[in-house]
């Protein structure tokens, strides 16, 4: 593979993720706007700036406000979402980026890369949904980095990731394990990724503990005396290694803005170390006193002042700002110079934070979900590469058609899995699920390689405490078969979702019926594709205290009973992404003791993999239809 086309290549692709990404938030907007059916909450307008505090790295904190004293209208704006503030009575304003760091029902808190600059002297803003220009921008960076390298580490590791010469492994022995709970397959994982010079995978099935062997594999490699940077695609996955890491007493420390990392771990961000140091009283009392100068500069006084002393006072506040920022970097760098672990997000690695800093070992979890220009971010910084995840899951999202069907959508690990399997390693037994739920996907996905570990092998809901023996709590897994009822889907207004209003009565007599059992709300979820059809289950104020989510929203999560949604009933045997059958082996694999499928078999056997889901129930003796049961009509 030839690395200038190569990365020529990986850079068109994210330029038309961008412009689908783009276009698809101006035609929200624009909908909006003019009042056409399409999803509100693309942009809030009419806001006021309420208050403007600074916040670590140069950045500013703004409090924003409907001009008129009410509540905010609904919107798409989470914490950690990213926006762009634009001055509303200046068209020609290029506004300002930023990233949502608090929500209420009647104020917005953002963290702004810069200050706010108005036109207007009493300014109105708006608030629009932005795409994240400074991942894009990181992403390129990193290609045409790994692209110029002509000598050195990176280079030697861009031609062995790309084909051109084979990955390298040593001998060394595994040390004493650390974790002593470790399966054998799990300690082969480890000693694989430990002894890889290059590159190494570690193909973590559903339930096998893959985030227990990369844990153990980082607390090893720091006993070596490496420093290790530690990444994922996701803030939940970064901070579900950073709460394993933690609790084992490892020096961690995670970059990103503390708005975007689960509240128990905010503690352990750089930000908020920087802020509790002892030394940044310095740099608050210089911020202080550059208000101080910017406020007298901004004075209307009866005389005027002297000639270029208002510039002179802001040239000076701008130097103690400076002074401040540098104090400020000077206390982050220390504080990564004491860490043995540093994690974050892939497009979370900021050079202005990072400096020129290398990492013995980079180790990306849930890499199978990550862009390949993503996983260069963290490459580019290191010297060997350790992925660990499951090409037979959720992909990466990809908006763009084109740019998915050029390759985007398929990752660095799923690319190296195919090309060079010599660095793989895969776990094989599972702690999550009862056998009967496990065996489809282990022979559709897995070439029946999991194991089910005794303690999970048998288990049902049944089991727990306080639930009654019924028919549904001594069975794990039941097909329920909608075929002829008319249990047609419908498809919302804007034509963005899909959604069977059937099929929703079904999941909420189905959850009635466990709970009267002894199941508990917080061990049941249900799981849809589509969001249309999680839109209308948050409808039902009887599954209220219910988790209910899309695929893509229970990643990586189990609970002890599952029910799954599938949604698609039509004459034409059209299942749209169901065809990514990685999607529905999520589903399939969430649950531990107990999990229920309802679908049309006739839509949805028009393809191989479900006529296969089918006919296993079948063999199990766990499919039935709703004719089989008369509440359901």
């Amino acid at each position: 593979m030839d690395p200038s086309s190569h990365f020529d290549h990986l850079r068109r692709l994210l330029d038309l993720e961008a412009r689908a990404e783009a276009q698809r938030l101006a035609e929200g907007m624009a909908r909006q706007v003019e009042g056409k059916p399409a999803p509100s909450g693309y942009l809030l307008t009419r806001l006021v700036v309420r208050d403007e505090t600074p916040a670590f790295g140069g950045r500013t904190l703004v409090k924003l406000q409907p001009r008129a004293a009410q509540p905010l209208p609904w919107h798409r704006r989470n914490v950690g979402t990213p926006v762009l503030l634009v001055e509303e009575e200046t068209p020609q304003a290029q506004g300002v980026r930023g990233v949502v760091s608090y929500r209420d029902s009647h104020t917005m808190e953002v963290v702004l890369a810069q200050p706010p600059k108005a036109v207007q002297s009493r300014p109105s803003w708006r608030l629009a949904l932005a795409s994240d220009e400074v991942a894009r921008q990181r992403q390129v960076e990193a290609l045409a980095a790994a692209q110029r390298a002509q000598r050195g580490r990176l280079a030697q590791l861009r031609d062995c990731l790309l084909g051109l010469r084979p990955p390298r492994f040593s001998s060394r022995p595994l040390p004493d394990l650390l974790d002593p709970s470790l399966d054998a397959s799990q300690r082969q994982a480890v000693a694989h990724a430990l002894a890889a010079e290059d590159v190494a995978l570690i193909h973590g099935p559903p339930g096998t503990g893959k985030t227990t062997a990369v844990v153990e594999l980082i607390r090893q490699a720091v006993r070596r005396g490496e420093k290790v940077l530690a990444c994922a695609p996701s803030h939940l996955a970064v901070d579900n290694l950073l709460e394993r890491l933690v609790a084992a007493g490892e020096k961690a420390i995670r970059l990103g803005h503390p708005v975007r990392v689960l509240p128990a771990l905010q503690g352990h961000t750089l930000d908020l170390l920087v802020d509790a140091h002892p030394d940044l009283a310095l740099a608050r009392r210089l911020f202080r006193q550059a208000d101080q100068l910017r406020d007298r500069a901004a004075r209307t006084t009866r005389t005027p002042p002297p000639s270029g002393m208002r510039q002179q006072l802001r040239a000076e506040a701008r130097q103690l700002v400076a002074d401040a920022q540098r104090l400020e970097a000077h206390i982050a760098s220390h504080l990564l110079d004491q860490a043995d672990v540093v994690c974050a997000t892939l497009t979370g690695l900021d050079a202005q934070i990072l400096g020129d800093r290398q990492f013995d070992r980079l180790v990306i979890d849930e890499a199978a979900q990550a862009i390949e220009p993503a996983c260069w971010i963290g490459m580019v910084r290191a010297e060997r590469v350790v992925l660990a995840g499951d090409p037979c899951q959720l992909p990466p999202t990809i908006l763009s058609p084109e740019a998915a069907k050029a390759g985007l959508a398929i990752s660095l690990m799923e690319r190296l899995a195919q090309t060079m399997p010599q660095a793989s390693c895969q776990l094989t037994w599972q702690y999550r699920m009862h056998e009967q739920i496990m065996g489809f996907s282990s022979a559709e996905f897995y070439s029946r390689s999991l194991l089910a570990d005794q303690t999970v092998r048998g288990h049902l809901l049944r089991d727990l405490p306080e639930v009654e023996d019924s028919p549904p709590t001594a069975r794990p897994l039941v097909f329920v078969d909608t075929a002829g009822a008319g249990w047609e889907e419908q498809r919302e207004p804007d034509g963005e979702s899909l959604f069977n209003p059937s099929e929703a009565q079904w999941v909420l007599r189905y959850v009635r019926r466990l709970r009267q059992a002894g199941v508990r709300p917080t061990d049941l979820a249900v799981i849809t594709p589509y969001a249309a059809q999680v839109r209308l289950l948050r409808q039902q104020t009887e599954l209220a205290d219910i988790e209910i989510d899309t695929v893509d929203g229970f990643q990586g999560r189990e609970k002890e009973a599952v029910l799954v949604s599938l949604v698609r009933s039509n004459t034409s045997g059209e299942i749209g992404f169901l065809a990514d059958t990685r999607r529905t082996n999520v589903a399939l694999t969430r649950a531990r003791r107990h999990l229920a499928i309802v679908g049309d078999s006739a839509t949805l056997c028009h393809h191989e993999f479900y006529r296969r889901l089918v006919e296993y129930a079948e063999r199990a003796g766990a499919y039935e239809t709703i004719w089989d049961d008369p509440e359901n009509f």
